[in-house]
């Protein structure tokens, strides 16, 4: 892809905004970059944008993929390179928008190749993790596999997991498969890298003010409505910010003052997790706007 614009940044920096405001200055395609957004069911929740700003430009890969889906970084590229190939945005600019820095990685600079993993070992991980948690699986990982275990933090139950099923359906480390990356989808030598860095205290007030508004909107309908597909608590949609707090109120174990707050704070965690990633792993040709 020629000529592509990446724009990273935590969550409720302004990217959206941005995106679509180079989106109409340059004729582009606004691309979710965001591991959450791509859910249906969680317009509100996930802060994806709605009709207003979907009339102004087109907008691909934005909940598309249903929350009983264990949706991957692989299958996104997958997707975007799908898109592509069809001349979706055929002499348009193509504008990567999002907070998911794994998602950039693989665009700008390729994805290893993975084995397919039968669902029936998918499974099987998914359960250990939702039943014994991530520090036993990780201590599991520790024996199997230790190279990949001092990757990844203990408390990350979904890399850990992931190890885990490719030890199992291929017989080999998943270090071993990452070592060898794919090509890359944009030309780096055309493509501009924007990374949002907000200050700390403007971030805060931006999360908070959102997140009332989330509710104002009617987020909690939303919260009923994934509630009610009963799904995997493993699965990543489950672990929607907001989600299981306000689950919590309207199942009348918390007070819902309570959850919003809690919520909030979470929120302003993601978000620093995020600035923290993005500076430390993002090349040197990431221009911070």
């Amino acid at each position: 892809m020629e000529n592509a614009i990446l724009i990273a940044g935590p969550t409720a920096s302004g990217k959206s905004a941005m995106a679509l405001d180079l989106a109409e200055r340059h004729d582009g395609v606004v691309v979710n970059a965001d591991s959450m957004q791509v859910y249906s069911v969680l317009d509100l929740l996930t802060a994806r944008p709605g009709p207003a700003e979907l009339a102004r430009a087109p907008h691909e890969l934005y909940g598309h993929v249903h929350p009983s889906r264990a949706y991957s970084t692989g299958a996104w590229l997958r997707d975007v390179e799908r898109l592509f190939r069809s001349g979706v945005w055929s002499g348009k600019t193509p504008i990567f928008v999002g907070g998911t820095g794994l998602y950039f990685r693989a665009l700008a600079e390729g994805l290893s190749e993975m084995p397919d993993i039968p669902p029936e070992i998918r499974g099987r991980w998914r359960h250990e993790l939702a039943e014994g948690g991530p520090e036993r699986l990780h201590s599991l990982l520790s024996e199997r596999d230790s190279e990949a275990a001092r990757m990844i933090r203990p408390s990350d139950g979904q890399r850990i997991v992931r190890a885990l099923e490719v030890l199992e359906a291929s017989g080999r480390s998943i270090v071993t498969w990452q070592a060898h990356r794919g090509k890359p989808l944009v030309n780096r030598a055309t493509a501009r890298f924007l990374q949002i860095h907000p200050r700390r205290d403007e971030l805060v007030r931006r999360i908070d003010a959102r997140f009332d508004r989330m509710i104002e909107a009617g987020v909690l309908e939303e919260v009923r409505a994934l509630a009610a597909l009963k799904l995997d608590p493993a699965l990543p949609a489950m672990k929607a910010i907001g989600f299981r707090e306000l689950q919590a109120a309207l199942e009348g174990r918390m007070d819902m003052a309570e959850a919003i707050e809690r919520a909030k704070i979470a929120t302003r965690q993601y978000a620093k997790r995020q600035t923290t990633w993005f500076r430390h792993q993002l090349g040197s040709e990431w221009k911070q706007v």
